[in-house]
């Protein structure tokens, strides 16, 4: 019995794996040049990626700054390997306020950089502390309120925005990174035991 089973000339063009066809890949590209990065093929809402992204830009300077003012205020016996995990992460954060700026940028938009409503827009507050445990505690909450945040803005993002994702996914694992730095931290902290720097008693002070 023959078999019906075709083969293809060995000369025939391999299928192509491009979803898109290079002419019209071509000419799309020539649309609306002034827009760089962004092109037609786009799907996500700008406008609203826009805006999650200043939120997380806030979120990432009120962090920077929470954290710097804790390096500096640190003191105890247990104050100095708290005081530098405490630089590394505000270091670790301004990065990544300068990453989300830099897609702003791309993405046709203006990072907002502004201090008047900062801590209003960004879902991390800022919290002193009194001593080094609270210190550590309120990062951590911090921390946790930027992991929830950032994946459910991934998860909004989904296939929309997938260069806006990547991005947002490394930010989100060194997050995740930093409060188990911060968990570990907290475990071995007395409560209490080690207050913030005070300022130096005046010498007309009546106390």
């Amino acid at each position: 019995m023959r078999s019906t089973q075709t083969t293809a000339p060995k000369n025939a063009p391999a299928e192509t794996p491009f979803l898109s066809d290079v002419t019209e890949l071509r000419r799309r590209a020539r649309e609306h040049i002034e827009n760089g990065a962004l092109t037609p093929s786009y799907l996500a809402n700008k406008e609203v990626v826009l805006n999650l992204l200043n939120d997380a830009l806030a979120t990432e300077l009120v962090c920077v700054l929470r954290y710097r003012r804790h390096y500096f205020m640190a003191r105890g016996i247990h104050s100095q390997a708290v005081a530098e995990e405490f630089l590394a992460h505000s270091n670790e954060e301004q990065g990544h306020a300068d990453q989300i700026a830099e897609r702003i940028v791309q993405l046709g938009g203006e990072p907002n950089f502004s201090p008047d409503g900062l801590t209003s827009r960004s879902h991390a507050e800022y919290i002193e502390g009194t001593t080094l445990s609270d210190m550590i505690r309120e990062n951590l909450v911090a921390e946790r309120i930027a992991i929830d945040s950032y994946r459910d803005f991934i998860q909004y993002l989904g296939e929309k925005d997938p260069t806006t994702r990547r991005l947002m996914e490394s930010i989100l694992a060194v997050e995740e990174e930093h409060a188990d730095d911060l968990a570990d931290l907290l475990q071995g902290m007395p409560d209490g035991q080690s207050e913030v720097r005070r300022p130096p008693m005046s010498k007309h002070s009546n106390d």
